[in-house]
């Protein structure tokens, strides 16, 4: 069983930065990442890093967010910089799965903690 704590997000206006922390009770966790959701729209790969260090971003956010891990702590970061009305949701840390070529939510997600960010 894992657990993964979040922390961080609030209110920024546009162009501000914010910085979200996901701490996991688990060990031998090799995929951590960051997950949003807007209201009425899916949910979203934002970001994630294995523990080797490959790393991969939505499109939309790349150089302005930036993930990374303390693998000591077990926790992942997301650094969110320039951030726009349409980063606002509610963001999620995710332990993800690789399967056949592919990445997928695994069943383990932190409690949510929301950005919203005004123009």
């Amino acid at each position: 069983q894992v657990q993964l704590v979040e922390s961080g997000g609030g209110l920024v206006q546009a162009g501000g930065s914010l910085r979200l922390s996901c701490a996991a009770s688990g060990r031998g966790i090799d995929i951590m990442g960051w997950y949003r959701q807007a209201p009425g729209k899916q949910r979203e790969l934002v970001a994630f890093m294995r523990t080797g260090g490959g790393i991969k971003y939505l499109d939309s956010v790349k150089g302005r967010f930036t993930i990374s891990r303390d693998i000591a702590k077990n926790t992942v970061y997301l650094q969110m910089n320039s951030l726009k009305p349409e980063d606002t949701a509610v963001y999620y840390c995710n332990v993800l799965r690789y399967s056949s070529g592919s990445f997928y939510p695994g069943d383990y997600w932190g409690q949510g903690t929301q950005v919203t960010v005004s123009s």
